[in-house]
């Protein structure tokens, strides 16, 4: 069967290429980023994948646009944050720029606002490279291709994480005209939907992969997007689920009676939420995000903005850094958090955010130069 795989679309790493020439693009990116300094008083959020189209019915965008404009309107701009999108915030493969910028008008004005709070940047991905070329483009000035923070001496790389897949980078200037002919004149009117790296669990672990080891070897921390998959502290959910279950188990025999019928109910509900990854079909449950024998906390991942049932983004706020979920508060979803941490609502909006994990910024650079 034909498929967007056979257009190069879905590139993955070769394991035979030099080290240098398989890190040579994230060099690039490092040496070239725009630097940005952080103190502890500074809020930052990190969206990526949006994906905005011409809100028709294959615009992946629109089923949760209320609930970003609200979170962005009601939330992280009165809380003061400040704002970087990080790549394939349109989908110009499938859809027009003027389109796009018709149908979300408001989000432009919106995005710009984040300036006020302190800084407003844009990343590019694969899916929205041909803004490069697009003079007009509203946020063209807040356009940069990484953004570097730098947290007291360590540093923080952002960038949208196509630059790891060498073909793809090598070819995209080849193919990007074909296949964004394709895109919209054949698949978009046929309902096709477009297979990228972020549904082929085999190419998106073997970009993460290469993140993680130039991260490790360049002692900084990088935060991507790409292949949608939420990552905290390099650990997938179906890895953290499978850690806390081992601690848990470890810590059984030391406790009283009370406290194992409680580890043990913990155990059932983790159990249960680990189950639900396999039979959901999510490959980022079959997959493991552990790339060594000690997990090294050097890859996050702010996931995406069009899940079906939510949302997920990155928060700093200060010295701590957080994966945090924001859905619709009406689904009255369990969610399993080490911390017991609850939902908070919205206002009268329905929507609601959870923060799925968060820690330290000193704890992971510590761990990261001790086991790195």
């Amino acid at each position: 069967m034909f498929g967007l795989h056979a257009m190069g679309l879905c590139f993955g790493v070769n394991s035979t290429s030099h080290h240098t020439k398989k890190h040579f693009h994230l060099d690039r990116l490092l040496n070239t980023a725009k630097p940005i300094y952080l103190n502890h008083s500074s809020k930052v959020l990190i969206l990526s994948d949006l994906h905005m189209g011409n809100g028709g019915r294959l615009d992946e965008f629109r089923q949760n646009s209320e609930l970003v404009k609200a979170m962005l309107e009601k939330y992280y701009l009165p809380e003061k944050y400040s704002l970087v999108l990080n790549g394939d915030i349109e989908e110009l493969f499938k859809f027009s720029l003027e389109s796009i910028v018709s149908e979300w008008k408001d989000f432009y004005d919106l995005f710009l606002e984040f300036e006020k709070n302190g800084f407003f940047w844009k990343t590019w991905g694969n899916h929205d490279a041909a803004l490069l070329d697009m003079r007009e483009y509203r946020l063209a000035s807040s356009l940069v291709e990484s953004v570097k923070f730098h947290y007291e001496d360590e540093t923080i790389l952002l960038f949208h994480g196509h630059q790891a897949a060498l073909v793809l980078w090598q070819t995209c200037s080849i193919l990007s005209r074909a296949v964004i002919f394709f895109l919209r004149y054949f698949a978009k009117p046929l309902g096709i939907r477009n297979f990228s790296v972020a549904y082929n669990s085999r190419q998106r672990f073997a970009i993460e992969q290469l993140i993680y080891e130039f991260s490790n070897q360049s002692k900084i921390v990088s935060i991507i997007g790409h292949t949608h998959r939420p990552l905290f502290e390099s650990l997938s959910k179906a890895d953290f689920l499978n850690y806390r279950i081992e601690e848990l188990c470890r810590s059984y025999r030391a406790g009283d009676s009370e406290k194992r019928s409680a580890i043990k109910q913990t155990i059932i509900e983790l159990k249960i939420e680990l189950d639900n990854c396999y039979k959901k079909g999510k490959i980022s449950g079959l997959r493991s995000g552990i790339y060594n024998n000690i997990t090294i906390p050097s890859v996050f991942n702010s996931g995406c903005t069009i899940g079906k049932r939510g949302i997920t983004a990155i928060e700093i706020e200060g010295s701590t850094i957080r994966l945090v979920y924001w859905y619709n508060g009406k689904q009255n979803r369990k969610f399993i958090s080490e911390r017991d941490n609850r939902p908070m609502e919205l206002g009268l909006t329905g929507f609601s955010r959870i923060v799925l994990n968060e820690d330290s910024l000193d704890y992971v650079f510590s761990r990261l130069h001790l086991l790195a």
